[in-house]
């Protein structure tokens, strides 16, 4: 054995392996004990508890023929092990505890139209976190994707659900969905029972719904040949003046999908006029830690949603 030595070093995971099969050593009476409980073979128990001297820096116990008995350095630094794996026993118990009692506010920024998607990620998510967490207070804002921004950043939200149209530096930014837009018109529009899949669309003159929000060049490109005699300020906007029968809309397929099943709308020239937007869920880089937001986080992205 070594001469005595300071130890310095940090515990690691082996450190822990082999201090709890040190415990076992002492509670069984000797290595022979052990085997059973440990499920391991005296040759391993001999190897570990050399491997355990060897760091520590001196004898703990005694074996051979006279039997197993501690030293008194071996009776002291049991007693520090029961402590150490008490209190890491005691740490896990606790941190357990808190997610069994999640309690605090969830404020969360959606922009609007996104329930009718059918993959409802964040509809499961939510009704996740209530299943973990009665006492969650969960505030919903619907609101345009910019004020959605401003507000995760400022710590008013903790989550933000936008469209990718550009990336801020102080946000992170966790992919959700795809989301699929078509032109489309009412039953009450000319258009609604012409072969519009045989004649091009004479794009200039007609009275279409111009988004008054924030747009990706691609879809600012799809809107471009048209004649923008209406804005709104979001989808449903959109939506109320494309069943008027006098104007022509961009709609996202899974929100335009009520009208189409009732034979109100349909889409026009589907092969050419449409466009993909990506959503995201954002947080802020730099908000303090908060265990109902990361377990509403960890939900949502969830592999099994």
């Amino acid at each position: 054995m070594k001469n005595a030595k300071e130890f310095r070093s940090q515990l690691s995971d082996a450190d822990l392996r082999i201090l709890r099969i040190y415990r076992t050593v002492v509670d069984c009476g000797g290595f022979s004990a052990a085997e059973v409980e440990l499920n391991i073979t005296r040759a391993a128990i001999s190897i570990a508890m050399s491997t355990l001297e060897t760091r520590l820096g001196f004898r703990l116990c005694h074996r051979g023929r006279s039997g197993f008995s501690m030293t008194e350095e071996g009776t002291e630094v049991y007693e520090y092990t029961l402590e150490l794996l008490s209190a890491i026993e005691n740490f896990r118990t606790r941190v357990n505890s808190l997610h069994a009692n999640l309690k605090g506010e969830l404020n969360i920024g959606i922009t609007d139209n996104l329930v009718t998607i059918p993959h409802m990620l964040i509809t499961h998510a939510l009704a996740q976190l209530k299943e973990v967490g009665p006492d969650i207070a969960i505030n919903i804002r619907m609101i345009p994707p910019n004020e959605i921004e401003r507000a995760v950043l400022s710590g008013q939200l903790h989550v933000g659900v936008v469209p990718e149209i550009r990336h801020l530096s102080g946000l992170e930014y966790h992919h959700l969905y795809e989301e699929k837009s078509y032109l489309y018109c009412s039953n009450q529009h000319p258009l609604y029972f012409s072969a519009d899949d045989l004649v091009p669309l004479k794009t200039s003159e007609l009275d279409t719904v111009i988004p008054a929000y924030a747009q990706s060049p691609e879809i600012k490109a799809q809107h471009q040949p048209f004649r923008a005699s209406a804005s709104a300020t979001d989808r449903e906007g959109v939506a109320f003046l494309v069943l008027t029968g006098k104007y022509l809309g961009f709609l996202p397929e899974h929100f335009a999908k009520r009208w189409v099943i009732e034979e109100r709308m349909k889409p026009l020239h589907g092969q050419t006029h449409h466009y993909t937007t990506d959503f995201s869920a954002i947080t802020s880089k730099n908000a303090k830690a908060n265990l109902v937001q990361n377990t509403f986080m960890d939900l949502l992205l969830s592999p099994e949603q």
